[in-house]
């Protein structure tokens, strides 16, 4: 049986920290996820955070979300106009915003950047995530490109084939900046979901992956009565 997980959420929504450094990260690595949580999980409270998006991206960035996260029941999208490839040198204004992030959001779940992902921009995203959500759960996505630095993840969510449809009719619609890319294809995108499926052995063959670099895990145990029954 897999193993499922589901914090204690009483009657509240399930608040999802979602952070990606450029336009379309958050949906390449973790958008099958959202749109799956939508459809059968619990109402989400999304914050979306982009790093590195102006002028046309960032209105890609900001119409792709609202697409991703229509049925959410509230969301807040944030865009930051950081340069695309300068995140490194950008670290100490990057740790400000990351710290006032902090003062707003209290997250269940976070997603962002696998820690070993060859972008340089990537990698300061997953550190600082990291750096500053220190008690929380995170969940590192990961984004095929031309690296090759795709590792062996350990958590899967199974996506059900008409929501990989989504996630891909999305990036293709929402992101034609990057069209002219000759790996941001629907080949690339279902291709590692149905490659992933096979690792998770997911009844629906599809699936996206994370790597969960800390999790603690509580298990109430209650004592037997020690009244006798009427």
């Amino acid at each position: 049986m897999p193993l499922s997980w589901m914090p204690r959420l009483g009657s509240r929504a399930l608040r999802v920290l979602a952070i990606g450094a450029h336009a379309d990260d958050i949906e390449i690595g973790c958008g099958g996820t959202m749109l799956t949580w939508l459809d059968d999980g619990p109402p989400l409270d999304v914050t979306w955070v982009v790093w590195g998006a102006v002028g046309a991206r960032e209105q890609e960035a900001r119409r792709s979300a609202d697409y991703f996260l229509q049925r959410a029941s509230r969301h807040h999208v944030i865009v930051h106009g950081f340069k695309d490839g300068y995140l490194p040198y950008e670290g100490g204004r990057i740790k400000d915003e990351f710290e006032r992030l902090k003062l707003e959001v209290e997250p269940d779940i976070v997603f962002t950047h696998y820690r070993d992902d060859r972008h340089q921009d990537h990698r300061v995203v997953s550190d600082l995530t990291w750096h500053t959500f220190r008690c929380h759960t995170i969940l590192e996505y990961e984004v095929p490109k031309y690296d090759g630095d795709l590792g062996t993840p350990n958590v899967f969510v199974p996506l059900a084939r008409e929501v990989c449809d989504a996630k891909v009719h999305g990036l293709l619609t929402y992101f034609p900046s990057q069209a002219a890319r000759p790996w941001f294809t629907s080949e690339t995108f279902l291709g590692l979901a149905r490659l992933r499926g096979i690792e998770a052995a997911a009844s629906a063959e599809y699936a996206e992956a994370f790597y969960a670099r800390k999790l603690r895990l509580e298990v109430a145990l209650h004592a037997p009565s020690s009244k006798a029954p009427l």
